[in-house]
């Protein structure tokens, strides 16, 4: 245990020197460059762009008028949904291509390695996707090295660490499901972290790897013979309908279920760890500024968040016949109660 906290503790340290090396950066806005930015912006499930109703779009947009931006006249938003369909990036990624895009934006993994793949000199800037190192979409978090920077999450740390919570939230917690994407590489390098963290926690896990919707009756039956005491979901795009599927399954079942952040209190989950996603949004807008007057995407340095959110469902909890400790409920951001 005390060994995963030194690690946990590192990251988050390591994560915080990045952030206040970047914050010694020139952040002050070079301000729209005089000709409209076209931004490609790649998502997977919302069917448009809309500020007003997309809380990721709305902090996107917010971060831009920050800037001095003003959307229509200073930045065009060009935005194509593969509607929850994950094959069809690459056919959004060269119709952005087509539409002369200045830069595109990718939310998640499967859009940004689409669209990584679709171009090697149009700017690619992505929020929030896992691993970016380890899985080759950059060289380095200090020198991209090519044209993709942006926000990236260190998953595969973040993921041993839901573990953790999950033991401290639910009692006599011996044996864990980890139901993950076994399409995404950095799903392997989350799973391979949990299995690492396991024995110092005195945790058995019962790994159940999924590679397309079609599986998840499978993976479902194979988690309910398992008998877990919590289950820690890895969750990644492979059609839009996956997660209320999930959902529906561990709240009927009632299995304690920590999930990343924005996927699963809201629909009955026990609880949400990771990165304030919204925060990166706003974020996302200072590359689209910087690149937009010029900056090198191969020299802009990838940030990793500092900001963590923890969400309690103290309802679901309650549901399933437990309390989540007094320690831990102080410790979250937001407890539903």
């Amino acid at each position: 245990m005390r060994d995963l906290q030194r690690s946990a503790n590192r990251v988050l340290a390591v994560a915080v020197a990045l952030a206040a090396v970047m914050a010694l950066a020139p952040l002050a806005s070079a301000g729209p460059p005089g000709h409209a930015v076209r931004v490609g912006f790649l998502d997977v499930i919302a069917p448009t762009f809309d500020p007003v109703a997309n809380p990721a779009h709305r902090e996107f947009v917010e971060g831009l008028r920050k800037l001095g931006y003003t959307p229509g006249r200073d930045v065009v938003v060009d935005y194509k949904s593969a509607q929850g369909n994950v094959a069809a990036f690459p056919q959004l990624a060269a119709e952005l291509l087509s539409s002369k895009a200045d830069m595109i934006v990718t939310p998640n993994y499967a859009s940004a390695l689409a669209a990584a793949k679709a171009t090697k000199t149009v700017p690619i800037v992505i929020v929030g996707v896992a691993d970016v190192v380890e899985t080759g979409l950059v060289a380095s978090l200090a020198r991209p090295g090519g044209n993709i920077t942006g926000l990236a999450v260190n998953a595969a740390e973040i993921a041993a660490k839901r573990l953790q919570l999950l033991q401290e939230a639910v009692p006599h917690l011996s044996r864990v499901a980890v139901l993950w994407n076994a399409t995404r590489p950095g799903m392997a390098l989350q799973s391979q972290n949990i299995d690492k963290a396991s024995p110092q926690l005195g945790v058995t896990i019962q790994s159940v790897r999924v590679t397309g919707s079609d599986e998840f009756d499978q993976a479902f039956a194979a988690i309910e013979s398992g008998h877990p005491d919590g289950l820690v979901v890895l969750y990644g795009p492979m059609r839009g309908n996956d997660q209320p599927r999930i959902l529906e399954f561990v709240t009927g079942h009632k299995i304690p279920t920590i999930f990343q952040p924005g996927q699963g209190v809201s629909g009955g989950g026990l609880m949400e760890f990771g990165p304030d996603v919204l925060h990166m949004f706003r974020r996302a807008a200072f590359y689209v500024d910087r690149i937009a007057n010029g900056a090198d995407p191969a020299t802009l340095p990838v940030e990793e968040p500092s900001q963590f959110e923890l969400v309690i469902n103290m309802k679901a909890a309650k549901g399933m016949g437990f309390e989540v400790p007094h320690s831990l409920l102080l410790r979250a951001d937001r407890v539903i109660e």
